[in-house]
């Protein structure tokens, strides 16, 4: 039986694609030609200073041009793309896996931007999500700040295999040797102190537990050497402290616009203050952008793929690689969700009883992010817990019903079930 599908072969009459580099822009332009079935054809190169897009702004504008399509190439498309945004243009940024040219013809910037313009106007691509202004500037505060967290991370390591190299084993004795007792004691080493019965009487609150077990770990070979590197590194680790404590608080004003939404993301299990803020800096609030909460997974490269040949399935796919950034928090925010009694955290333990820990975090992660799309989709809605009992109960409801159908038609009797009002 024929099915009827929706056609969207009609060519876009004006349109331009941009070949992008870092120093020159290679721009096609495709408008209506005056013979009836020929389009007309303009490539131009203009170079990537400001003042030069402006112009070809201008230039496309002259032309009638609607719509202006780019290729995702590392990060040279985003001084074009804002400014012919800002200029009142249709942009599209698409995958560059999407555009691919056919195999064995010859490559330049120019052909390049031409078979760009033609798969464009026959409408053969679709747009890379890229938030507003707004969401824009919050996710580069987000995105930096994780980078920073991170290189704190690694410098607190560095600390500790340098203690290590010194022989100094306090990171055996105490779980944190950056709080206020192993800094104490880290400032006693680089000012030229050396008795471990000092620098363990340092230790504070319940770390005086283990003074013994300090004076043990004292007793190392901590030269004027490994003093001067252990000063430079804690000078970066309080400059990093710093530098995420400005960040935090320039992202405090900006989420200020979105705050109700960052609050009813805290919501969820897993979900703190710091994901609900990354979750918006990443995905945004417009979830018109994802028809379904299932656009949104797959875009988020949390669905699986999908492997069949020959009529039979070959199994389930990977989910691909998508948002580093979203899929870190979601990861983080699915083990925290693990340790909840709630129904994510049942939905965890039960996926990694049957297929281990990581499949469960995906799990757990797209249950997230559909979760998130719901309450973001429409602001009236709240979220409620199913309860981790949700499961047994569900099972044992429609276990209990499909044993009664099974007996009345065993029976004879032909069965409708219809709820009670």
């Amino acid at each position: 039986m024929l099915e009827e599908s929706q056609d969207d072969g009609v060519i876009i009459d004006r349109v331009a694609a941009l070949d992008v580099g870092k120093a020159e822009v290679v721009c096609c332009v495709r408008v209506p030609s005056g013979r009836a079935g020929h389009r007309a054809q303009e490539v131009r190169t203009w170079t990537t200073m400001t003042r030069s897009l402006s112009a070809m702004g201008d230039w496309l504008r002259g032309l009638g041009v609607t719509r202006v399509v780019m290729e995702a190439t590392s990060d040279y498309w985003r001084p074009p793309f804002y400014l012919l945004e800002a200029a009142g243009f249709e942009v599209w940024l698409v995958n560059a896996r999407d555009v691919k040219h056919l195999p064995g013809r010859p490559k330049t910037d120019k052909l390049d931007a031409v078979w760009l313009c033609k798969v464009a106007e026959r409408q053969m691509l679709r747009p890379s999500f890229v938030p507003p202004e707004p969401i824009r500037r919050l996710r580069d505060l987000t995105r930096y700040r994780v980078d920073l967290v991170g290189e704190r991370g690694r410098e607190k390591n560095r600390v500790e295999k340098l203690l290590e190299d010194a022989g100094i084993k306090v990171s055996v004795v105490a779980s944190d040797i950056f709080g206020i007792s192993g800094r104490a004691m880290m400032a006693a080493l680089i000012a030229g102190e050396r008795d471990p019965f000092v620098l363990a009487g340092m230790a504070r609150t319940a770390m005086r537990k283990k003074i013994p077990e300090l004076r043990q770990a004292f007793e190392g070979r901590f030269s004027d050497h490994h003093g001067f590197l252990l000063s430079r590194m804690l000078a970066h680790v309080d400059a990093l402290n710093a530098d995420i404590a400005a960040i935090e608080d320039k992202i405090e004003d900006l989420i200020a616009p979105f705050v109700d939404a960052a609050a009813r993301l805290d919501q969820i299990p897993g979900v703190g203050p710091v994901a609900a803020r990354v979750i918006i800096a990443e995905i945004g609030l417009d979830m018109t952008r994802f028809p379904t909460a299932a656009h949104l997974a797959s875009w988020a490269k949390f669905s699986p793929g999908v492997k069949e040949s020959a009529g039979r399935t070959l199994g389930v796919g990977s989910t691909g690689h998508g948002n580093r950034y979203l899929a870190r928090v979601l990861g983080e925010a699915a083990v925290g969700a693990s340790r909840t009694d709630t129904f994510l955290g049942e939905r965890y333990r039960r996926i990694a009883r049957r297929r281990g820990k990581k499949k469960a975090i995906v799990a757990v992660g797209r249950s997230i992010l559909v979760i998130t799309w719901h309450l973001l989709n429409d602001p009236a809605a709240d979220f409620i817990d199913l309860g981790p009992d949700h499961y047994d109960q569900r099972r044992g409801t429609q276990r209990a019903i499909r044993s009664h159908v099974r007996q009345l038609q065993a029976l004879g009797y032909q069965v409708t079930l219809q709820p009670a009002a």
